[in-house]
């Protein structure tokens, strides 16, 4: 076989694999299509049978619904201020337990860690009234930090960064130690670095949950002055009614933030999730 013929084996190859890559991506774009076009729709256009698939005029009319009716800026404050407090606790938990867990040895780690990776098949909704409970007895009621406690804690992230740590070799630490560097200093400037690509991986995938979160602020929030923009789009939908554009032009808001965070970190988001489970 020549060298011609399996370049174009390969070439063939690479193609059918372009191929369904190509339709798997459109496959995913076109609800945020659908959602863009549902935007400049009337509700009349949107519950059309059949429906129309764009729209006949394009008005800013469901924007101007969205700002008047949910009162945005307050609960995105919240919803950022949650979504700090949440990725900046849970980054230094979990990779703090995953670097204990990876790198020092200690009586029944092992048992330890399986009970932590149980917890993975754990609803989280079974946890709801114990935390509540904790949060009632600590007065932190209609506040923001209640809504990121219970989310500083990650099962998930804890084997994210133990696994990060597991891939990185002894050499590094070695030195260190011999140059006399405590665990601390080793943690915090030499293995922590070297995680950067996980840790932004858990920061966006933290980041997301967070945002999205909708049933604990209705609990810890019943008053409503600390609830975050996904309580604010849940109002929208009605019992009887929902209006779709103004819906769907407020869940195009909410998700801006979210899509310039990914953007910003897709490198090392790739990264990190690639790199983190190289070894079991």
């Amino acid at each position: 076989m020549t060298d011609s013929t399996v370049r174009r084996g390969r070439a063939q190859r690479r193609w059918h694999l372009h191929l369904i890559l190509a339709i798997a991506a459109a496959i995913m774009v076109v609800p945020f299509v659908w959602q863009i076009l549902t935007v400049f729709k009337s509700t009349a256009e949107v519950t059309r049978i059949p429906p129309t698939i764009l729209p006949h005029g394009y008005s800013l009319h469901s924007f101007e619904t969205f700002f008047r009716t949910v009162p945005f800026w307050s609960m995105f404050a919240v919803s950022a201020g949650a979504l700090v407090l949440r990725v900046g606790g849970q980054v230094i938990v979990a990779a703090l337990a995953g670097y204990a867990f990876a790198r020092i040895p200690f009586r029944a780690r092992g048992l330890l860690l399986g009970v932590f990776l149980a917890m993975l098949m754990v609803p989280s909704q079974l946890f709801l009234i114990g935390q509540y409970g904790l949060i009632r007895d600590l007065k932190l009621l209609d506040t923001l930090p209640a809504l990121a406690i219970p989310g500083l804690f990650s099962a998930f992230g804890t084997f994210l960064m133990r696994q990060a740590f597991r891939g990185m070799p002894d050499d590094y630490e070695e030195a260190a130690r011999l140059d006399g560097a405590n665990p601390v200093q080793v943690f915090w400037h030499i293995m922590l670095p070297m995680a950067r690509p996980t840790v932004a991986a858990l920061a966006v995938l933290t980041g997301l949950y967070s945002w999205n979160d909708l049933l604990w602020p209705l609990i810890v929030s019943p008053s409503g002055e600390n609830r975050p923009l996904s309580v604010g789009l849940a109002g929208l939908q009605g019992q009887f009614g929902t209006d779709y554009p103004t819906l769907m032009a407020g869940a195009f808001v909410c998700s801006i933030p979210l899509v310039a965070v990914f953007l910003f970190l897709q490198r090392q988001f790739f990264a990190g999730i690639a790199g983190s489970g190289i070894k079991g």
